[in-house]
């Protein structure tokens, strides 16, 4: 028995041994597939178009792509039908993907012999090239025709973006993020055309031709496939983006507006581009509506003689007590009329913070009229302090003379100027609305800090 064990395992061995010696120390792919071997069919289905308008392009190989390029679009469906709504020759361009590589397959010519109108004759059609026998143009929205606040917009890749239904994250103003106007080639324009075909072209601003090809549109996918030309985009966002022309997302199409989604795949990872169109016509005419300045109330506020003087004062031989509006909102940054803080807590502890609350709930300042002068008294945490004030009515400027108003020394915001400005009052509710004063002022970006205070 102990023999026939050895035995058995001398033979293993020797097999094994004979396996290794065997096996090739290379190994190569296959060949690439004779283009005998490679079989498909195109029919022009006659019952449904007496001039072979609809074509069906059948992938009859087992485990082989094919991929068709047919004039009008692209696609690697095993069955695609197309349909050309013009007379014509077509030549479908045939590639098949094999296991041992990609292998050019001979071109198949069909004639279309009649029109069918039918194809093209949607309104989504209408929209993108004008109409059947027309042609139209579009340029990017440069954020000033009242559409889009710019030419691109960003969509998350994992919630919706589809026809009608997609909410952009972020909407650049103008330029696409990041792009120079050198990369927006602002001016060109793409032309979509149906005189004689779904032709497409690609301006310059000057009307010169760079790209000439031709273009379909899914009304059903609402997706727009482009061959021999790509829709204008900014040179910097070319490579961010694999695909341009195939099957690309129609997020709205009307008539003056078309946006249209492409899927960032570079390394920052997916994202839907937003890109954002106007037509040249509705371009080239717009006019902005001529509209008033969105202003704050009282912003400016414009005073009858000794107005001013009365609300401060409340009015000959009387005094007004003035405190920081701490539980409401108490600064404010107001750029050509307009501020933005709600609270305190919009600029909570870069700006406003409990530092000021402490040293705002333990003082004030009070503005009177006694003996005949214009008094201003300063009380902050106990240490008063006295002065005369004057008022230029001409511009809404209080004087302090030598004080000014509460501080805070331990902050960034603490008014230095003994001269401050009426940026926005309420002449008929500031007992209740109260005053905001100005202490510095940005030529800039025309923006006043004001400090915002009330009668206690």
């Amino acid at each position: 028995m102990k023999n026939i064990k050895v035995l058995i395992t001398s033979f293993l061995m020797t097999a094994l041994m004979l396996v290794s010696s065997c096996s090739p120390e290379t190994y190569t792919l296959d060949g690439p597939m004779s283009k005998s071997d490679i079989h498909f069919e195109i029919t022009q289905d006659l019952t449904v178009d007496a001039g072979g308008n609809t074509v069906i392009l059948k992938n009859t190989t087992p485990g082989v792509v094919l991929n068709w390029d047919y004039v009008t679009g692209k696609s690697s469906k095993a069955v695609q039908s197309v349909q050309y709504a013009f007379k014509g020759s077509y030549t479908i361009k045939i590639t098949a993907v094999t296991g041992g590589g990609i292998v050019e397959l001979d071109p198949v010519t069909i004639v279309v012999s009649q029109d069918n109108l039918n194809y093209v004759n949607d309104p989504l059609w209408t929209a993108l090239s004008g109409g059947v026998g027309k042609k139209k143009s579009w340029v990017a929205d440069t954020g000033k025709y009242g559409l889009a606040p710019g030419a691109m917009s960003y969509a998350d890749a994992s919630k919706v973006v589809e026809w009608g239904n997609f909410s952009p994250n972020w909407e650049p103003e103008g330029n696409a993020n990041s792009s120079s106007d050198a990369d927006m080639h602002w001016g060109r324009y793409m032309t979509f055309s149906l005189e004689g075909g779904p032709f497409m072209t690609v301006h310059e601003k000057d009307g010169t031709t760079i790209q000439n090809g031709s273009y379909f549109l899914d009304i059903n996918a609402h997706t727009l496939s482009t061959n021999g030309t790509t829709i204008l985009r900014p040179d910097n966002y070319i490579a961010n983006v694999a695909n341009w022309n195939e099957n690309i997302k129609v997020l709205t199409l009307t008539e003056n507006q078309l946006r249209i989604a492409v899927l960032r795949t570079n390394n920052e990872g997916p994202w839907w581009y937003i890109w954002n169109f106007v037509s040249k016509d509705y371009a080239d005419s717009y006019v902005p509506p001529v509209t008033e300045p969105v202003l704050d109330e009282g912003y400016n506020p414009v005073f009858a003689p000794g107005e001013l003087v009365t609300m401060l004062t409340g009015g000959a031989g009387a005094g007004r007590v003035w405190k920081l509006d701490t539980a409401g909102n108490p600064v404010d940054w107001v750029a050509a009329g307009k501020g933005w803080t709600v609270n305190a807590a919009s600029s909570s502890d870069w700006g406003w913070n409990p530092g000021w609350a402490a040293v705002a709930g333990n003082s004030w300042v009070r503005f009177d009229q006694w003996g005949g002068k214009l008094n201003y008294t300063r009380s902050q945490n106990g240490v008063v302090t006295t002065g005369i004030f004057t008022i230029n009515a001409a511009t809404n400027e209080i004087n302090l003379g030598t004080d000014t108003l509460i501080q805070n020394s331990e902050s960034w915001m603490s008014p230095t100027t003994n001269t401050i400005k009426v940026v926005k009052a309420y002449n008929k509710d500031y007992l209740q609305k109260g005053i905001w004063l100005g202490t510095s002022y940005d030529a800039g970006k025309d923006e006043w800090f004001v400090f915002h205070y009330i009668i206690p």
